[in-house]
């Protein structure tokens, strides 16, 4: 085999184990990214519940208070008699 020989079989071989490293790479840094989204969306979830329960447990705060206080519907712009 000629030296031009050897180092085009040399060349396209690194070639194309560095290509199959790149691409192995790639795919476990988008597979992370892609985890990394997923805990995010369990995370934005988690706080939607925490927030929705909050606002659950004031709306039954405030049906109680309604109960045992008498409260008027206030108007915006009229001055209290």
């Amino acid at each position: 085999m000629s030296r031009a020989s050897k180092l085009t079989l040399l060349g396209t071989s690194l070639f194309a184990a560095g290509t199959v490293t790149f691409v192995h790479w790639q795919q476990r840094s988008e597979k992370e990214a892609m985890h990394q989204g997923v805990i995010r969306d369990m995370e934005q979830q988690r706080v939607k519940r925490e927030r929705q329960l909050d606002f659950d447990m004031q709306r039954e705060l405030e049906a109680e208070y309604k109960k045992v206080q008498s409260v008027r519907e206030s108007r915006t712009g009229e001055a209290p008699p």
